[in-house]
């Protein structure tokens, strides 16, 4: 179907496996280090011990100019190598994130696929999916920095090296001005067309 994604991001940052299993697993915190693309975050069920059952309910949004909700829940962790999700909302579909410890970088894989069930995605789909998926990796990029910021945050041995790490990149505000402005453009540039076929 075409409305059906499947993704696998790879991330490398400095810093251990357990710490970035610790922040993934952990999506109460999205909101903090990962703003580019998690909006809110709303902790429905805390779940069990190891975390198994935790459910989040999440607004996110990545480059484009549209959000979406949708909730999330742990279905398997295994600290500090994987954690599994289950995502119900606006998409349907399942997330596996993977944990290696390679010298002093933490490799971050995650393997998600899901179907898109919110409108503009579901029906914007066939013409539309690549897109849909630049916006996706967008998204993951901005991911990949701002994990990659926390985990120094964690490192940081003094306030004054605290203070010398950037905030993590916020959410995208301009898009929606330079698709409009994209729009002008092909509705000139086909106006001009049909101007000199005349």
């Amino acid at each position: 179907m075409l409305n059906e994604y499947h993704f696998i991001t790879y991330w490398r940052v400095q810093g251990s496996a357990e710490d970035a299993y610790d922040l993934i697993h952990d999506p109460a915190g999205y909101a903090r280090w990962w703003p580019a693309v998690y909006l809110g975050v709303e902790e429905v069920d805390v779940g069990g011990e190891s975390g198994l059952g935790r459910r989040v309910r999440f607004h996110t949004k990545g480059w484009l100019p549209y959000t979406l909700l949708w909730e999330s829940c742990a279905i398997r962790a295994e600290r500090p190598h994987m954690v599994i999700i289950r995502a119900t909302g606006d998409f349907d579909g399942r997330g596996i994130w993977q944990f290696h410890q390679v010298g002093e970088f933490a490799e971050v894989v995650f393997d998600w696929k899901l179907t898109a069930d919110e409108p503009l995605l579901k029906y914007a789909s066939p013409a539309l999916k690549p897109v849909f998926e630049a916006n996706h990796r967008w998204a993951m990029a901005q991911g990949e920095k701002s994990l990659a910021l926390e985990l120094r945050r964690r490192r940081a041995k003094s306030e004054d090296e605290l203070k010398c790490i950037p905030a993590p990149p916020g959410p995208n505000t301009t898009s929606g001005l330079v698709l409009a402005a994209a729009g002008i453009g092909v509705v000139a540039a086909l106006l001009a067309l049909s101007r000199r076929k005349k």
